[in-house]
């Protein structure tokens, strides 16, 4: 199968509210459409993980994340344009989410996506997507397929055949949390 069709059947089952597993500019992720309430909490009982932990979604450009948050701080711009490794941005605001996606405080972690697979995911479906670690909560992240357990893979309904074969190391994404009055937090280097 090629990336294209990979991509296209992701897409599919995306649409349908399904939850997929994929490669992502990080570690292997699982991944919902981020507006679907019942997808995302279908990641939440895969990981065994409290809904009260916000997940992460990925978006494929400048323009994509600012659907999702009221007003993106200039700062954030300052800090993406200036990374050079995944960098997660929490953002105050968030809007047109999943209502179970969005953290108490109103906030949202969204990452724009370089890597070639996940950001065409991104541009296909249209939409942010969940990307959490395809891993049960408090276990570690999958850096690549062979990582991920039988019980993840058998849980969702699509499982991403690009990359399957990558041995390399993988780490999570930077996390820094962005107040609008300025505010810089660095939850996780």
């Amino acid at each position: 199968m090629n990336q294209a069709e990979d991509i296209k059947n992701a897409v599919a089952v995306l649409r349908k509210g399904g939850v997929i597993l994929y490669p992502t500019d990080t570690v292997w992720g699982i991944g919902c459409d981020a507006t679907n309430a019942e997808a995302v909490s279908r990641v939440y009982a895969i990981k065994h993980r409290d809904d009260s932990k916000a997940l992460i979604c990925l978006v494929d450009s400048d323009a994509r994340l600012q659907r999702y948050v009221h007003d993106v701080p200039a700062v954030a711009w300052e800090l993406l344009d200036v990374v050079t490794k995944p960098t997660t941005v929490i953002l105050d605001g968030a809007v047109n989410l999943a209502p179970n996606l969005i953290a108490d405080d109103g906030s949202i972690a969204l990452r724009i996506t370089q890597e070639p697979f996940s950001k065409e995911l991104c541009y296909r479906f249209q939409k942010a997507l969940v990307s959490t670690s395809a891993n049960i909560s408090g276990e570690p992240a999958a850096a690549n397929y062979c990582d991920i357990s039988d019980d993840i893979i058998n849980a969702v309904d699509y499982v991403c055949f690009s990359r399957r074969q990558e041995h390399k190391p993988h780490t999570p994404s930077s996390i820094i949390k962005l107040k609008a009055d300025g505010e810089v937090t660095i939850i996780r280097k």
